[in-house]
């Protein structure tokens, strides 16, 4: 389009457009926001809506589309999902009081990091922006919830730290200084977290100096120690350009910004992202899907805002003995108050999400239909409070102090708002009467000048004697007398034609005229006094945001509590006692889950213990489909869940303080990343042998069964070596290479245990039974044939397997798999070549067999050397 074609509207557009080149442009045009040009073609396509232009003969004319600006939320939440960003522009100026065009400018932009409208937000979600600056030696993280506004800043010393911490906060958008976008780290993180938008800010809103001043005055203090921030300065940094961010999107103050929370890591159990995937923390494996998930289990939560905080208790398990103590206390009283913990829940189902209609008002975004919420909440909170009263727990007793009940903002609701308020402010309804004198006069107007205005018609059917005579109105002509064609005729000479229709014509008298103006006006007058009202009531409601907040978060966790003691309830969960001890001690242990899952079905428990004294690797054996995995991730579920406060499916469970639990689990490929199988199960390996601690509880489902047996065999041996000799971490390893049994006759801490079966002819009978010692075998050819393998392919299997089944000792009766060269020295055997007796031979496997067969407590000396001669004699 040439210079002299651009006409002033689309000149302002194109201006405004300019101070937002990265964001699709929502112009505000009456009821519509419009999009031109480019964005209207991205926005069509994606929207599903048509695309068109103003001159539609014109090949040059404008591209554009549009949606109802009522229902843009819709349309804004499938952008962000598609990683845009969104530029809300509105008309700032009365456009009957406009000389020339509207004036507009960008109110709000939209990204996925600081969606704040219900149709882009999970309920029992948090929506997080994370901001990270870096100096080469200290990363700084600090990220927030706009909807909520949780603060947090932390700092951390490793790249792996850094990024197990975002696997674990799980942002929505990450800010990065502009200046190093092409540093290393951020392709690391670009690969690494392909699915979160990366947003690069200019290198000067991470400067320290202007960092620190930025917060210094939101917070309005003068300084950061006071929020625990001393010597944080690259954390400080990420935390100011967080506070930048959201200044620069929401135009506007933050009030519910109002506190910066430090942490460190090492005050939480670390659970990286294959651990949270693995354990199916979130989501199922099989479906991705909430439902088959622990929090499946445990969030029977009533609120919006407990269902996000017992999701945060999940990612951020204690290691504060006190701490998991309180928590504890709390579900054990509750467990034992049914009456009480029924109406505190019944109590908490009527609150709606405080903590989102909070960050909602502070941002001056709220609508009358969110404050009436509000109000219905605050009427109940008194009621919830009664409930708790007489609790003995200290936690819970806190908890109830930290509830404000928020009376004069309850009383100043009250007074204000309607009942049943609109959603919108356009059309006014929303002041109750009685509350401001002016709207209360201009009311009486209207109803008085509508009365006069139903009265006019039966009078001027009398004066006209025209019966079919009708007042009307409409918003083009406004007010009306409609007199239909045969009886133009009979019309007063007094009467205005106003205008002709297809039956009749409608006119006008001076005396309808007055009125109109009265009441059109008083209409006009009362909208627009009840919109300043309400933000006014808003922006009062919008002072309390700092004490909404600390209730809304003690009201979340009285929510949780109550929830995992109505789990504990209805699952028959028991305390759990944590204690600073190395050893986890579980008796009749169940998996929380699959016991859910399956009610009709009773699951079996199990015993198990495991420390970094005489039993920290247990080597689990037995066949496919026994139980193996179901065994050692419900030790890591038990052990999650003691140390977030929750009681466990467990008859009783002792837990020594766990710093993480990683998890190597199952077969999967990321062809994304160019990973296969194999190398992914590699990586999570090497992740456990860097990471891992003697305060660890590490949980190896197979190891090396991505290659061939014989390197699968050594990998998996050597990483339980390195495991039992140089970390000492707690740790439970299910493999089907029985191989590893034999670690137990070369390492002191290891033991053997297996799941048992009854053998049935050539059926097995799965137990589901952990019990000391090996399995002979994995039966995979019993559970082929459940499967339904055909019959010839699982006798081939068979006779294969027979001639694959061999002993494999060493002369002085070692196993082969624990020599090295480095062990012979030390025990004075000289290091073995290859000494692989072939995989195909039949002669190993009948010797075998008649060794096994020999009663060696009857036999003689000269039996015992006639029968070694004709074994070796046989082995030659």
């Amino acid at each position: 389009m040439a210079p002299r074609d651009i006409t002033p509207m689309i000149r302002q557009y194109l201006e405004i457009k300019g101070q937002h080149p990265d964001a699709i442009l929502f112009f505000r045009l009456g009821d519509f926001y419009e999009m031109f040009f480019e964005d209207a073609h991205v926005a069509s396509r994606i929207l599903d809506i048509a695309l068109t232009s103003r001159d539609k003969e014109n090949e040059d004319a404008v591209p554009m589309c549009g949606v109802p600006y009522h229902s843009a939320f819709g349309y804004i939440s499938k952008l962000l999902e598609n990683g845009f960003k969104v530029a809300i522009c509105e008309q700032v100026e009365d456009p009957k009081l406009a000389k020339g065009i509207v004036r507009r400018e960008v109110t709000r932009v939209v990204t996925p990091g600081v969606a704040l409208d219900p149709e882009s937000l999970e309920p029992r979600e948090n929506n997080y922006l994370l901001a990270l600056s870096w100096d080469g030696q200290h990363f700084g993280l600090s990220y927030t919830d706009a909807s909520t506004g949780e603060f947090r800043i932390t700092e951390l010393a490793s790249k792996e730290a850094l990024v197990d911490e975002i696997k674990r906060i799980s942002p929505k958008e990450l800010l990065i200084p502009k200046d190093k976008e092409q540093e290393a780290i951020v392709g690391e993180l670009k690969k690494t977290f392909p699915g979160i938008m990366m947003t690069f800010s200019e290198g000067a809103v991470f400067e320290h100096r202007r960092a620190n001043r930025l917060l210094l005055d939101h917070f309005r203090t003068a300084s950061l120690d006071g929020f625990g921030c001393q010597g944080m300065t690259r954390g400080v940094e990420a935390a100011g350009a967080v506070l930048h961010y959201l200044k620069e999107t929401q135009k506007g103050e933050l009030p519910h910004i109002n506190r910066l929370q430090t942490y460190q890591t090492h005050n939480y159990m670390i659970l990286d992202d294959a651990t949270k995937k693995n354990l199916e923390l979130f989501r199922s494996l099989a479906f991705g899907e909430k439902k088959g998930s622990l929090l499946w289990v445990l969030d029977l939560t009533q609120t919006p805002m407990g269902g996000r905080m017992l999701r945060r208790w999940m990612e951020f398990p204690l290691l504060n003995l006190n701490e998991i103590a309180g928590r504890l206390d709390a579900v054990e009283e509750l467990t034992g108050e049914g009456l009480r913990r029924k109406a505190v829940r019944d109590s908490l189902t009527v609150l709606c999400d405080i903590e989102r209609i909070n960050g909602k008002i502070s941002l001056g975004i709220a609508l009358p239909r969110d404050l009436a919420t509000l109000r219905e909440s605050l009427r109940m909170i008194p009621v919830l409070l009664s409930h708790c009263e007489g609790l003995k727990c200290a936690l819970l007793k806190d908890l109830r102090k930290g509830v404000d009940p928020l009376e004069d903002i309850l009383s100043l609701l009250d007074r204000a708002l309607v009942d049943s308020p609109p959603h919108t402010i356009q059309e006014g309804g929303i002041v109750k009467d009685g509350f401001d004198p002016e709207v209360d006069e201009l009311r009486k107007i209207l109803r008085e000048g509508r009365s006069w205005i139903a009265g006019i018609e039966a009078r001027e059917r009398k004066r006209t004697r025209i019966s079919s005579l009708k007042v009307g109105f409409n918003k083009v002509f406004g007010y009306f007398i409609e007199v239909t064609k045969p009886n133009l005729k009979n019309v007063p000479q007094d009467y205005i034609r106003k205008q002709t229709i297809a039956t009749g014509e409608r006119f006008i008298t001076p005396e309808l005229k007055e009125y109109e103006e009265k009441v059109l006006g008083a209409e006009e007058k009362v909208v627009e006094l009840e919109k300043a009202l309400f933000a006014k009531l808003r922006s009062q409601v919008a002072h309390t945001s700092q004490r909404l907040q600390k209730t809304a978060e003690a009201l979340a966790s009285i929510d949780v509590l109550a929830s995992l003691a109505e789990a504990a309830v209805r699952n028959s969960y028991s305390r759990p006692r944590v204690d600073e001890g190395a050893a986890i001690e579980i008796s009749e242990g169940r998996h929380p889950v699959i016991e859910a899952m399956n009610r009709e079905e009773r699951f079996i428990p199990n015993n198990l213990s495991v420390d970094t004294d005489e039993n920290s690797l247990l080597i689990i054996t037995g066949p496919n489909m026994a139980g193996k995995s179901t065994a050692i991730r419900q030790a890591a579920l038990i052990t999650l869940m003691a140390q977030m406060g929750s009681f466990v499916p467990a008859g009783e469970a002792r837990v020594g303080l766990v710093d993480r639990i990683f998890t190597r689990v199952g077969a999967s490929d990321d062809l994304v990343r160019g990973r296969s199988t194999f190398m992914v199960e590699m990586n999570e390996t090497a992740n456990i042998l860097h990471n891992a601690t003697k305060r660890s509880l590490v949980v190896l489902d197979e190891i090396g069964r991505g290659t061939s047996t014989f390197d699968g065999i050594s990998i998996a041996w050597a990483v339980a070596e390195y495991i039992h000799d140089r970390i000492g971490a707690r740790a439970l390893f299910a493999t089907h290479f029985h191989e590893l049994t034999e670690l137990a006759l070369t390492k002191q801490r290891v033991k053997n245990w297996t799941v048992a079966v009854k053998e049935w002819g050539d059926r097995v009978i799965f137990l589901r039974k952990l019990v000391e010692g090996t399995s002979p075998r994995s039966f995979g050819i019993q559970v082929a044939k459940l499967a339904g393998l055909p019959q010839s392919v699982l006798d081939r299997a068979k006779e294969i397997l027979s001639n694959l089944e061999s002993g494999e000792l060493d002369e002085v009766g070692k196993p082969r798999l624990a020599e090295s060269k480095r062990s012979s020295a030390d025990t004075g055997v000289p290091a073995q070549g290859p000494s692989q007796l072939s995989l195909f031979s039949n002669a190993a496997r009948e010797a075998a067999e008649e060794i096994r067969k020999l009663d060696l407590t009857t036999m003689t000396p000269v039996e015992a050397l006639v029968a070694l001669e004709k074994l070796k004699k046989k082995l030659q």
